[in-house]
């Protein structure tokens, strides 16, 4: 009981905020905002809004990454900051982190029913109901200081997912037990993120970024469960061994594999539709329903191919923990969840969007996410 009470303790205490954590934080936030004003990259155009305006965006993530890997490289080794200060002060970042996270919804509510903007970016939507505009946001695309606020959240969160995870791996480095397993996880993160800012652009064209506004769901989401949820793989591995067969790690990385071509070749074709209506897809030029329904390639195979992807992804970096315990498998059961309410949410936003057009697409493709299953 004893041992029990002092752990719970020193739990507690970890999720107080202290000065060094909240250093951390506002320098890789700040670092973020600077490196996204002033690095090139691609401009890329947004969707067309409602009121036919269309946003910008620079595509710099993967060399604001690369240079801030290697500015986090000099500085360990000069010995200017621990490799592992994140996991070190993990609880006191996400404490930190949340706070902020409440600070700036609160900022984004009442700043934007104050908003005598008339585009369809910054007008406001208010429902009458604090909690549901706190929760959901008032304004689509809100700016501070020049910055897209959405976009810079949605990055500042992939990219802390891995540092976090090297932190994670620095300590199992220094402490010996870095295995098959700490590798597998630690690859399949790494390319996954990577890969998104290879391809960041294709961001561009999600529903988040189109029509979800900006509220406490989308702050929390990207600055806090992302990057700390979406790690308790890499969390547990520090403190449990599992070791992995050769012959279970292929399987895995098959699994990974699959999840991979699936996920990026489905964003990637509906990414390439959207700017081409008439770029062929796999060798062929693409069937379309109704002049606005892509109905080929992977969108041929299933109405939401690219959430399969996904869920095979989430299930890849799980399963290097082993079966001993529900913990690692958070990420994948949550994504399941949440894929399937969203999959719901999409269709019936598209039957009354598209109408005739939706009806005659499902009856050509009869599959939500899983061929002959669901």
């Amino acid at each position: 009981m004893e041992a029990a009470a002092a752990a719970a303790a020193d739990v507690l205490s970890g999720l107080v905020p202290s000065g060094s954590a909240v250093v951390v934080l506002f320098a890789y936030l700040g670092y973020l905002a600077v490196a996204g004003a002033i690095l090139p990259g691609k401009l890329v155009a947004g969707a067309v809004l409602p009121d036919s305006s269309r946003l910008h965006y620079r595509c710099n993530g993967l060399l604001s990454l690369l240079l801030l890997l290697g500015l986090s490289a000099l500085g360990a080794y000069m010995g200017w900051m621990s490799p592992t200060v994140v996991a070190d002060r993990g609880l006191e970042l996400l404490s930190a982190t949340f706070i902020f996270s409440v600070i700036v919804s609160f900022a984004l509510y009442f700043a934007g029913t104050k908003s005598r903007h008339k585009s369809s970016s910054l007008r406001p939507h208010v429902s009458g109901s604090f909690v549901q505009d706190w929760w959901l946001g008032v304004q689509l695309n809100p700016h501070f200081m020049g910055v897209d606020l959405k976009f810079f959240f949605v990055r500042a969160g992939m990219m802390a997912w891995l540092f976090i995870n090297l932190s994670l791996f620095a300590k199992s480095y220094l402490a010996g037990s870095v295995n098959l397993s700490v590798i597998l996880y630690q690859f399949f993160c790494a390319w996954y993120i990577i890969d998104y800012f290879v391809h960041e652009e294709f961001m561009t064209s999600t529903w988040d970024i189109i029509a979800e506004r900006l509220g406490f769901m989308l702050v929390f989401g990207d600055l806090v469960f992302i990057p700390f949820t979406f790690t308790i793989q890499g969390w547990w591995l520090l403190k449990n061994k599992v070791e992995l067969s050769l012959l279970a790690g292929l399987a895995n990385f098959c699994i990974f594999i699959i999840g991979y071509l699936v996920f990026r070749g489905a964003n990637k074709q509906k990414h390439v539709f959207k700017k081409d209506p008439k770029a062929p897809i796999w060798g062929k030029p693409p069937k379309v329903v109704g002049g606005k329904l892509l109905a080929s390639g992977y969108w041929g195979i299933a109405r939401h191919c690219n959430y399969l992807g996904d869920l095979l992804l989430a299930l890849s970096f799980s399963l290097p923990c082993g079966f001993s315990s529900v913990i690692p498998y958070f990420y994948p059961t949550y994504l399941l969840i949440l894929l399937i309410w969203r999959e719901r949410r999409d269709e019936a936003r598209c039957a009354e969007k598209y109408k005739e057009i939706w009806a005659e697409y499902c009856k050509l493709v009869p599959w939500r996410i899983l061929p002959y299953v669901y």
